[in-house]
């Protein structure tokens, strides 16, 4: 008799649906014949600048000992952390990605008796972690598009162990300033963890934009999560950390894979920590390119959420996956976020000005064939 290996996960996994990423360029050009050079790709939040130089160069200095495995420690790139960050070496924790970093964190402090609480169309790996251990998730209503973190912290109840918080949140873009992140922090208990997921805090550029790392030294139930995958331009190589007191970092980095990180992306990412200059680049694209898309929204009358991220949330109406397959066939990739409970929206990255110019074309194009207008 055959058996039936899907009885036999554990309930959470069996529930799970998995993470959809961003379509590959190669996939779209298989599927429609189209030529790949002719794609642009605007559905993932990656950088269009391509890697920085000093990136490359030190990935390349790796090839030679790809048969020995990397310093399952870290010790380079958490230096260099460490000093950028001006906290300890030990309390850095390292992972194959910030995604990593967030599933180990879940593993380490909720089980099935746990409460997980996060925001309505917050990231979509929060729910995947906490129903992947069988803790019961706390979807909170969002309050414009974002994190109502007064409803969040009244959440909290005697089985509440984890609280996520995306800042800038990934798929809106909404974001809340310092004063509004330490008054919730002073509102959870010390017993509840709270992550605080600053995956684009580097395209924040505003005085009243909140530090996660600045808050540590007074919330010592604070792990703030980032990652070398968007700003940094080092997304193919999954490259995150998070930082937290020596306590919390000890506990995590028990359970984190060994050698979770590649000699060649530690390379790469102590490296790039010394390009300020591809670094203000990254930043000056991204605020440009916001522009240009915004405006480019206003003057076909489309109604988006303002995003302090490197994407735009854009609300095209109830043939929003119409739009999508119609911008796929002008070779256009964005984002379809119906998975995140916005049916009418579509996330566009921000591309480099040609790019953005190209979606824009397409996306009047697509409009209008839906009916829509532009």
């Amino acid at each position: 008799m055959a058996i039936d290996y899907q009885s036999l996960a554990v309930t959470g996994v069996q529930a799970l649906s998995p993470y959809q990423p961003g379509k590959p360029i190669s996939e779209l050009a298989r599927e429609l014949g189209l030529n790949p050079a002719d794609i642009i790709k605007l559905a993932s939040n990656e950088n269009p600048l391509g890697p920085s130089k000093k990136a490359i160069a030190a990935a390349q200095n790796e090839l030679t000992d790809l048969c020995l495995y990397p310093d399952g420690n870290g010790f380079d790139l958490k230096q260099k952390l460490s000093g950028r960050l001006g906290v300890g070496a030990d309390q850095i924790t390292l992972g194959n990605g910030s995604n990593d970093v967030l599933e180990v964190i879940a593993r380490c402090f909720a089980d099935t008796r746990s409460e997980v609480v996060f925001s309505q169309y917050a990231f979509a790996v929060y729910p995947i972690v906490t129903q992947a251990i069988g803790a019961k998730a706390v979807a909170v209503p969002a309050k414009d598009w974002g994190h109502d973190l007064d409803a969040m912290a009244a959440a909290v109840t005697e089985r509440t162990r984890l609280i996520f918080v995306a800042n800038p949140n990934n798929p809106t873009g909404t974001v809340h300033d310092a004063g509004a992140i330490e008054a919730f922090l002073g509102k959870v208990p010390e017993g509840v963890l709270v992550v605080l997921d600053e995956a684009y805090c580097e395209y924040m550029t505003g005085e009243k934009d909140p530090d996660g790392v600045e808050l540590l030294s007074r919330f010592p139930n604070l792990i703030v999560c980032r990652t070398f995958s968007k700003a940094w331009g080092l997304a193919a190589l999954r490259v995150g950390y998070s930082v937290s007191s020596p306590a919390i970092a000890d506990i995590l980095n028990r359970v984190r894979q060994p050698f979770n990180v590649s000699s060649v992306a530690l390379a790469a990412a102590t490296a790039v920590l010394d390009d300020e200059e591809y670094l203000q680049r990254s930043r000056e694209t991204n605020s440009t390119g916001l522009k240009q898309l915004e405006e480019a929204f206003d003057q076909m009358g489309l109604r988006y959420i303002p995003s302090s991220g490197n994407f735009v949330a854009v609300e095209v109406g109830p043939q929003a996956m119409g739009v999508y397959q119609a911008l796929l066939a002008h070779g256009v990739i964005v984002r379809p976020i119906a998975g995140y409970g916005m049916p009418e929206h579509l996330r566009v990255s921000v591309g480099l000005p040609a790019q953005n110019e190209h979606f824009i074309d397409a996306l009047s194009k697509a409009l209008a064939a839906a009916g829509q207008g532009a």
